[in-house]
């Protein structure tokens, strides 16, 4: 190991940064960091004791939170002038161990056939559309669920074709849909959201993850402050999640129910499997696509409901796609911006001293 390839403690400090302000389900960060025995690299683990089991039943979920934090850190890496050589389940017999990056510099470790890497600091491909991996870095600061009603204004093709080619990147086929697929998921989701809705074991796991707003819990490090919810549409239309719960069970403040668009742009990730590796590659397409959607002024909302029940989630697919698993709904179009959610101090996310110079992210 040579002090140019190792990481210090600020490398370490500013991707762990990046990786823990990656999405969750239910602002869960299932997710802990430990630099590599050799210096030059990070290890990503799973948080089991922060799972969300009734959501969340085979783990996927968590699966997809850190494949998200896994491309944020391959993220941070490029923004230090890094290539990033990823390996997906490296032990099998330490399931928690679900990726490992070495970061040792271009100039010193050629790149890896096969794995999310580069021959040069850019840290990955920069694609069709002139993208590399440190023109997103600003993006991860900026980047948050926005549950608010979008305008009616189209996201523009060449966006949207952009936003296929990031996920296929990772592997995963982004579908956007007509109209006909969107009234078919919205359905599927009002379905689902209503059972959600009539299931109070789920019901008071959800209100588990809820946190009084930030005036009232200052010390709140992850789940969902109220102001972060939305507003249900008006017109009941658009089936957004209610995390509070339906009445008599809205212990927070009530918001008013506002007009959402009138037939809003959704797209679904898809895989062509189902299992552990399939979520991490969906979780690293759906934050590449999420912090290009921030990039482009657009803003992003992640339907979860129907992929929590088996039979429903089948439903969500098009059988004229043929065979693919979907793993999420996405919700894009323009509109407010989402608030920022709290986030855990790095000193419960890294495993290693870190710097005290400088603030937490927000």
């Amino acid at each position: 190991m040579t002090a140019q390839s190792a990481l210090t403690p600020a490398d370490l400090r500013l991707l762990a940064e990046a990786g823990g302000a990656a999405p969750s389900l239910h602002n869960s960060q299932p997710w802990r960091f430990r630099p590599t025995a050799d210096g030059c690299g990070i290890e990503v683990h799973a948080d089991p004791g922060r799972a969300v089991p009734l959501a969340d039943a085979n783990g996927a979920a968590l699966h997809i939170a850190a494949g998200a934090a896994l491309f944020n850190l391959r993220v941070a890496a490029a923004h230090l002038g890094r290539g990033a050589a990823v390996r997906l389940l490296p032990d099998p017999a330490d399931p928690q161990l679900l990726a490992v990056l070495d970061l040792t510099p271009p100039a010193t470790k050629a790149s890896t056939t096969g794995t999310p890497t580069a021959g040069t600091p850019t840290a990955g491909p920069a694609g069709p559309f002139g993208r590399d991996l440190r023109d997103l870095h600003p993006a991860i600061a900026e980047r948050h669920s926005s549950r608010q009603p979008f305008t009616n204004r189209d996201v523009p093709e060449a966006v949207a074709a952009e936003l296929i080619a990031a996920a296929r990147e990772e592997g995963v086929a982004l579908a956007v849909l007509e109209e006909a697929g969107v009234r078919r998921v919205l359905a599927v989701t009002a379905e689902a959201e209503d059972r959600i809705a009539h299931d109070p074991a789920r019901q008071a796991e959800t209100r588990s993850w809820l946190r009084p707003d930030t005036a009232g819990a200052p010390g709140a490090v992850d789940g969902l402050p109220y102001a972060v919810l939305g507003p249900q549409d008006h017109d009941a239309r658009v089936p957004m999640r209610e995390f509070a719960g339906r009445p008599p069970h809205h212990d927070g403040p009530a918001q008013p129910s506002q007009r959402f668009e009138a037939l809003p742009q959704l797209c679904t990730l898809v895989t062509p499997g189902d299992g552990p590796a399939d979520w991490l590659r969906t979780g690293q397409a759906l934050e590449r696509v999420w912090l290009l959607v921030t990039l482009h002024g657009l803003r992003l909302t992640v339907w979860h409901q129907a992929v929590e029940w088996g039979d429903l989630r089948w439903r969500l697919r098009d059988p004229a796609d043929g065979p693919g698993h979907v793993q999420l709904v996405l919700r894009v179009g323009y509109g407010p911006p989402g608030a920022a959610t709290p986030r855990r101090p790095l000193t419960d996310v890294l495993e290693a001293p870190v710097p005290s110079s400088g603030p937490a992210p927000a």
